[in-house]
């Protein structure tokens, strides 16, 4: 027995033993690995704390998250920032992109001057906030702006440090791509070298300070894309910014600063504009639905995005082919070359500048991508009559502008010699003058032929003159007849049939806006400027004509902000046009069925389209001056105008009824 239990109690002390043990070296493993047991999560970062992998500083909101990360290689850690709710991980900010830390030990702390450094064990200070002044005691905070700030812990506003003056490849709202033409520095994206190394790569995107400041893409010196000049509401080769409805833009030119940022208009939205190691710049927003980043717009478009890709005193439009041409007044170069659409060479002058006074004039190009300003002339007190004058005084100006287009347009922008990287932007473009000699613009006359070219003229006038009444008047007959009615040849204005052709390029392809079952729609510049939709009545249409008549009598005597408004009319032969206001949104099934736009309606801008449908259509029902019901209401009927008010239109299969009509009838199929 006493053998027994002497087995027993020395078994009972080994698994003693053993369990100590095991104990010992649990201990010793979980006590070799601090990041597993000592993850914490600040708000702040004061002189006494520090932060190592593992470690999170949280925006107050929690929409951004900051700390040490790698890409897959411990022995390689960043410390950056990124969004805290989204995955995967998207980093929207690197402190130290051009030398990441050595080893997993790494920590982030304030310095005993208050700057805040990243230190790598034995290789000391590896990146510095460097601070230049010194304060007793500062603390770091990161903003739900995504700004990681550096700032006096005795006073919240005075920022000793930010990591927006130090963008990265990625500019968010609120951030500045800024140039202070006092003191400098000059604050730009800069791209990564690839996907997993973020240090500094071979593209930038900035704001060129040469001339007459521009946005612009660059691989080392070498300008790549253009957004062109700000021109007051955007840059005028962007022609996307003008469809935004969520971010506003803005652009600061001082004597003291030239800066470019952009505001949400809805903070539930994340969106971010981002250089790509291959020097695409895209816009990029978050879909909760699809739990992806979409891209809004993206850098280059098209064939005519590349720098200068017509060559010199060119024009690009991808609406023609080929896509290049030359000025009016100018050449290829080199003929050859052209018909190969080799077009770097460029176009040279038909006929030299006189720059005699009266020698020369200027030729307007509408809705236009202003040419690179790094080489022009600015005065931003000048009118655009005072901006001509100061060309015409220069023999090598080449071309004049205003500056800004806000309130009729102000300030003057001139080019020398060569006319670089212009593009035709049919919707949101600026008008430019381009200088030519005068026997380009057929402007003189000649002497000896004066007295009989106004004779000529005076009887050719009054010809015009006896014809244009007799038309008018069997104009006037045939739509009273057409409407059987005298008062409805007074509802609207009736247009001359070649004013309206004219106004759209003779109904050009690249005029047409759309198509329905009643025909094509243009859109029309009349020569005051007036931008106008012009509905033709397709000949083969069966029901056009009762169609037509139908509108204009509905359209004429109705009055709303939600009703699209009638212009007028115009009629030759078989030929039946109405012509309304130009709605530069287009229609609400542009937006509600795509995918990127319809990210751009936020639910209180719906809200507010829904509360203008129901208006227009409480009034069509109950208080216009004969009870209307649409019978063809859908999306594509609903047009937008500049400020996404709603407006009702196409009245073709609409039909009237008596006020004191509960309903109405109808005997044809109508809608869709």
């Amino acid at each position: 027995m006493k053998i027994m239990r002497a087995i027993k109690s020395n078994t009972e002390r080994m698994e003693n033993n053993n369990k100590v043990l095991m104990l010992m070296v649990f201990c010793f493993f979980f006590c070799s690995m601090p990041n597993l047991s000592t993850q914490k999560t600040f708000t702040t970062i004061a002189p006494n704390q520090f932060m190592q992998f593992g470690d999170t500083l949280v925006s107050a909101a929690g929409m951004y998250e900051a700390g040490f990360f790698n890409f897959g290689d411990p022995q390689h850690q960043y410390f950056g920032i990124w969004y805290k709710n989204i995955s995967p991980r998207t980093i929207v900010w690197v402190a130290n992109r051009n030398t990441p830390t050595q080893n997993s030990t790494a920590m982030l702390k304030l310095n005993d001057q208050g700057s805040l450094d990243i230190v790598d064990g034995s290789k000391g200070i590896i990146w510095s906030s460097n601070i230049s002044r010194i304060v007793v005691k500062s603390v770091v905070q990161l903003f739900d702006s995504g700004n990681l700030v550096l700032r006096d812990a005795n006073n919240s506003q005075n920022f000793l440090w930010e990591s927006f003056d130090y963008p990265g490849n990625t500019f968010l709202a609120g951030m500045k791509l800024k140039s202070n033409l006092v003191t400098g520095p000059y604050r730009y994206l800069t791209s990564w070298r690839n996907p997993q190394d973020p240090a500094e790569g071979e593209y930038s995107y900035r704001i060129d300070m040469d001339g007459f400041p521009q946005l612009v893409t660059v691989k080392g010196a070498r300008i790549l894309y253009r957004g062109g000049p700000w021109n007051g509401f955007l840059f005028s080769g962007s022609p996307w910014q003008s469809l935004s409805r969520v971010l506003n833009f803005s652009v600061v030119f001082s004597d003291k600063e030239v800066s470019y940022q952009y505001e949400t208009l809805n903070s539930s939205i994340n969106t971010r504009l981002v250089l790509d190691s291959n020097g695409i710049s895209q816009r990029l927003q978050w879909s909760d639905r699809t739990q992806t980043w979409e891209a809004i717009s993206s850098r280059p478009v098209d064939q005519c995005d590349p720098y200068d890709t017509c060559g010199i005193n060119s024009n690009c439009n991808v609406d023609i082919f080929p896509i290049c041409k030359c000025l009016e007044g100018f050449m290829p170069k080199f003929q050859p070359e052209w018909q190969l659409s080799n077009w770097a060479s460029g176009c040279v002058r038909k006929t030299p500048l006189n720059c005699l006074d009266d020698g020369d004039g200027f030729l307007p190009y509408t809705n236009m991508k202003l040419p690179d300003t790094s080489t022009s002339w600015y005065d931003k007190s000048l009118s655009l009559e005072e901006c001509k004058t100061m060309c015409l005084k220069n023999c090598s100006c080449t071309a004049y502008a205003n500056s800004d287009v806000r309130d009729g347009g102000s300030g003057c922008l001139l080019w020398f010699n060569n006319i670089v990287d212009m593009r035709k932007h049919p919707d949101v473009g600026q008008d430019i003058y381009i200088r030519l000699a005068s026997s380009e613009l057929d402007h003189k006359k000649n002497k000896r032929n004066s007295k009989l070219a106004g004779t000529v003229a005076g009887i050719i006038g009054l010809i015009v003159l006896i014809l244009v009444t007799s038309v008018y008047r069997k104009k006037l007959g045939y739509i009273k007849k057409l409407f059987h009615k005298k008062e409805d040849s007074d509802l609207s204005t009736i247009f001359d049939f070649s004013t309206i052709t004219n106004a759209t390029n003779h109904f050009s392809n690249r005029n047409k806006l759309g198509e329905g079952g009643f025909g094509p729609v243009y859109k029309g510049i009349m020569v005051d400027g007036q931008e106008i939709a012009v509905k033709r009545l397709a000949k083969t249409s069966i029901q056009g004509s009762e169609e037509f008549k139908n509108e204009v009598k509905m359209m004429a005597t109705l009055q709303h902000r939600n009703l699209v408004k009638l212009l007028g009319c115009s009629i030759r032969q078989d030929e039946k046009l109405l012509i309304y206001e130009f709605m530069p949104n287009r229609s609400l099934d542009y937006f509600i069925f795509d995918t990127m736009r319809s990210k751009l309606l936020n639910w209180n801008k719906r809200l507010e389209i829904i509360n203008g449908i129901a208006r227009g259509l409480l009034y069509l029902h109950q208080d216009s001056t004969q009870r209307i019901i649409h019978r063809d209401l859908k999306t594509s009927n609903i047009l937008l105008d500049i400020d996404m008010i709603p407006k009702i239109s196409d009245f073709g299969l609409a039909r009237s009824f008596m006020g004191d009509e509960a309903e109405a009838n109808t005997n044809r199929v109508m809608g869709s």
